[in-house]
């Protein structure tokens, strides 16, 4: 029997994406979640992507296998990633694995995104002088 897991997905300006996950992340789900995901994202080029984890009850250790994946993958492609609204059991989790050294983490959906726009301007070519 698979454990309830909703993730929707929530398309926004500048190659920001929100994955908000509402319920657990077991061994029935992981895979086919986290498959879907990768796929939905592509070739992760300047990808901007958030985990928003505020209905997010578990998870399991292949899920921080997984995180840790995408995180990865953004950087190495311009990207980036960022986990927001974690509960404490998840926080605790991922602390305890060294995921949130390495992870962006906010606690607010307006930290997160201020983060994700922080560099747009920056990124962008100046305009050119004639």
């Amino acid at each position: 029997m698979l454990t309830h897991l909703e993730v929707k997905k929530t398309p926004l300006d500048n190659n920001i994406v929100i994955f908000s996950f509402d319920g657990e992340l077991d061994e029935t789900n992981v895979d086919s979640t986290f498959g879907a995901i990768i796929k939905d994202i592509g070739d992760f080029s300047q990808a901007r992507i958030i985990f928003n984890f505020q209905n997010l009850l578990y998870l399991n250790s292949k899920s921080i296998g997984y995180i840790a994946d995408i995180s990865q993958r953004s950087e190495e492609a311009g990207g980036k990633f960022a986990l927001v609204n974690l509960n404490n059991e998840v926080h605790d989790t991922l602390d305890l694995v060294g995921i949130t050294s390495v992870v962006l983490v906010f606690n607010s959906e307006e930290a997160v995104m201020a983060e994700m726009q922080a560099d747009l301007w920056s990124s962008q070519s100046a305009p050119k002088e004639s």
